[in-house]
């Protein structure tokens, strides 16, 4: 009987050890003076600029993009105008803040916005080029979103500038069944250090934040519902198992001795 009683306790205490770990995958935890619920800005202050590890790619048009318009009339050009008219690259902003190009080495973009960047690169290749027309694009621009699961996330590309608050979430496979659409926090890092806003998706007030547009390398996580009963039940059935095995060895063993 004292052995019995000895492993009723040790299942209690063992339950009260596990249920430490129960919704332990739940991310982010802030309390109310940590996120911005009001004021939130809807729209960037400022475009896009370059940071270390982007990727770039341009595309260079000599005579101020002229084959441009011709290619769009159907109209094939021969002759006087330069045939390197079209160059399609790719490259890495390096630690430093450089990206090294064709003819140009190492030029420095970070901080700058993809307008600015064409207007500096215009001006250099035009050494080389008759009045290059440049077109820069950030090819890896990207927010991880966290649709309500707890863990799970998807990176999801930028494909353009407006990307919304909604059209991310949407991207993802939208918020699922565990996830709180009154608790979906936009996590962006600015000058001033990482701030968080929380939004509240599951009313019609909260539609004025869902057109949000999400900045590269923003996180959106969508906190889950915390389900304790099956979290903890998941946490304590193998243990009680394995006790209610010995309890049963230990009766077998009793009765014939």
């Amino acid at each position: 009987m004292k052995i019995i009683t000895s492993l009723f306790i040790s299942v209690l205490f063992l339950s009260l050890f596990t249920s430490c770990n129960v919704n332990s995958h739940v991310m982010f935890k802030t309390t109310d003076s940590e996120v911005i619920t009001e004021n939130i800005p809807i729209s960037p202050d400022d475009a896009y600029r370059l940071a270390t590890d982007d990727k770039i790619s341009f595309v260079l048009y000599v005579e101020n993009g002229k084959r441009i318009i011709d290619l769009a009339a159907g109209i094939n050009s021969n002759g006087g105008s330069q045939q390197a008219s079209s160059i399609s690259l790719q490259y890495l902003v390096r630690q430093d803040g450089n990206i090294e190009l064709p003819l140009l080495g190492l030029v420095q973009v970070a901080g700058m916005s993809t307008i600015e960047v064409q207007q500096k690169l215009s001006e250099l290749y035009a050494v080389n080029y008759i009045d290059p027309f440049i077109q820069v694009e950030v090819t890896n621009r990207r927010v991880i979103v966290f649709p309500g699961t707890g863990g799970d996330a998807k990176v999801i590309l930028i494909q353009n500038d407006n990307t919304t608050l909604m059209e991310a979430i949407a991207l993802a496979g939208g918020i699922t069944e565990r996830g709180k659409a009154n608790v979906v926090k936009v996590m962006r890092q600015t000058e001033e250090g990482r701030k968080v806003y929380q939004i509240d998706l599951s009313t019609i007030d909260g539609l004025k934040y869902a057109d949000m547009i999400v900045q590269s390398n923003d996180y959106i996580y969508v906190e889950p519902t915390k389900q304790l009963s099956r979290e903890f039940l998941k946490e304590v059935t193998p243990i009680v198992s394995l006790i209610s095995s010995a309890i049963l060895v230990f009766s077998v063993f009793t009765t014939f001795k």
